[in-house]
């Protein structure tokens, strides 16, 4: 009974493998187009290579993000940032966020969550949606951080999903703090340095 057992792990282990070898490469294949498409869904338009591009950028709270530059004739137009929050629902919440040149909100797309279908899962449209106070798209967050109601903010959670909506709002708020740091990053001066001098 052991010997048998131990060569069913050893047959199963090795088909494992060898699966996992031959759908590596097209899983990562398929990934990667996700992400271009997501890019170009959520940033301005451009004639760059922004996945080539990217860098890190570490925010305030010790998060890296992946900043995506978008670039029209040469000049920095926007960007997608990559962001995430640990505080959903069903934990990992993971989001690209597009931002104009004045720091506006050009779109967003969920990359990863495993949040409840038909409650939390709603985020997929639910901030896009121009209905009460549920959409964000447009918002400029200099005036302060994007919160839900009943935290004091303006935006209205998604429907018994105060939880997701959080997480969600805090993901989009950290892609904009390193947006906001993007001339740090890059090395470039920003406007308000310049006026100072």
């Amino acid at each position: 009974m052991f010997l048998s057992l131990t060569l069913i792990c050893i047959i199963t282990s090795g088909l494992l493998a060898t699966t996992y070898k031959y759908t590596a490469g097209p899983i990562a294949e398929t990934e990667a187009k996700a992400l271009e498409t997501a890019i170009k869904d959520v940033s301005p338009e451009f004639d760059n290579n922004p996945v080539s591009e990217s860098f890190k950028v570490e925010t305030p709270d010790g998060y890296e993000l992946l900043i995506y530059p978008a670039q029209k004739d040469g000049k920095m137009v926007g960007a997608a940032v990559e962001s995430s929050s640990k505080n959903g629902f069903s934990g990992l919440i993971r989001i690209i966020v597009g931002f104009d040149n004045e720091g506006k909100i050009l779109n967003y797309s969920v990359l990863q969550h495993a949040e409840t279908p038909g409650l939390g899962a709603k985020m997929n449209e639910w901030f896009r949606t121009e209905k009460n106070n549920q959409c964000i798209i447009g918002r400029s967050l200099s005036k302060g951080s994007l919160s839900v109601s009943k935290d004091g903010g303006d935006v209205d959670a998604i429907t018994a999903s105060t939880i997701t909506s959080r997480a969600f709002l805090e993901a989009v708020n950290r892609a904009y703090n390193a947006y906001i740091g993007l001339d740090a990053a890059t090395g470039a001066t920003s406007q308000s340095d310049e006026d100072k001098n």
